[in-house]
């Protein structure tokens, strides 16, 4: 009963806090807002609750490898977004479901095995960050969204939970920590960012995505260890200030390019308009005869 009372009021709230600060600060905010584990790290702590810290420690090196799978699905909706959001989506899930099914494959577990899983998915989210195009420069604009946005997201959220909590046992825990980070609110804010402001609003919040991610890895280089070896309560207390301080520093960095590049868009616009203007003065100019 109790994990019951934290799935249906720890999850949606989480979700519904990130998408505030993302609608406050920006589509790339808030990709890198989503980048923390807010799905799956709650997941863990419902797995140790009910099926034992050993279950959630593998479930946390499923959701570890899954980073690799979501820098396949940014660079696969890369590949696509030019074409249109529904193709762009298409070749994003495909990506995911191949790494995924690859990474599904290898030999993964808690211990000496850690190690060279995080190298690879550092590697990886550096290699995304270098490989996704950078979006075009362009003035933010203000979407309105519907009404039933932010509901929508915490019940999508919680049921996602909720389903993969009772699929657990039955598919076991390094495949349930795999799907738990496929990235469907991700996916559902660079569609609705697509559509409504183009494909370089959606790069541009995939591209904070993969900047979160970071973050996810540290979570989850700290997390299966320590629910091995020092218990649950121990873990999450590590695990939770390892993820924010990365998050913080990358975090950083993120503001620091989104500031420089409304500035360069500022400074190019008044540039464009200062010249439309001196021009239509030369036209507007008598002549001069001598």
């Amino acid at each position: 009963m109790t994990t019951l009372v934290l799935k249906l009021v720890l999850t949606p709230s989480v979700m519904v806090g990130a998408t505030l600060a993302g609608r406050r600060w920006g589509g790339t905010v808030s990709g890198w807002l989503v980048g923390f584990p807010l799905t799956s790290g709650p997941l863990v702590l419902y797995l140790a609750l009910d099926h034992g810290r050993r279950f959630a420690a593998h479930t946390a090196v499923g959701s570890l490898s899954g980073a690799i799978a979501e820098v396949a699905f940014c660079l696969g909706y890369g590949l696509g977004a030019r074409r249109s959001w529904k193709v762009a989506v298409l070749t994003a899930s495909a990506g995911f479901a191949a790494a995924a099914a690859a990474l599904q494959a290898l030999p993964l577990g808690v211990g000496p095995r850690l190690l060279p899983l995080l190298a690879a998915v550092v590697l990886a989210l550096a290699a995304g960050l270098l490989l996704l195009p950078r979006p075009a420069l362009r003035a933010p604009t203000s979407v309105r969204t519907p009404g039933w946005d932010l509901a929508a997201r915490a019940a999508v959220a919680t049921c996602l939970v909720l389903a993969l909590a009772a699929l657990a046992p039955t598919i076991g825990a390094r495949l349930t920590g795999l799907l738990a980070v496929y990235p469907l609110y991700s996916a559902v804010l660079a569609v609705f960012a697509h559509r409504l402001q183009g494909h370089g609003a959606a790069i541009g919040l995939l591209r904070g995505l993969l900047a979160g991610l970071f973050s996810f890895a540290a979570f989850y280089a700290v997390l299966p260890e320590l629910l091995v070896h020092a218990g649950t309560a121990a873990a999450f207390a590590c695990a939770i200030p390892a993820a924010v301080a990365v998050q913080a520093f990358s975090g950083a960095r993120l503001f620091r390019w989104e500031r420089s590049t409304t500035a360069s868009t500022g400074s190019s616009q008044a540039g464009s308009s200062g010249s439309g203007s001196s021009s239509l003065r030369r036209r507007r100019s008598p002549p001069t005869g001598t």
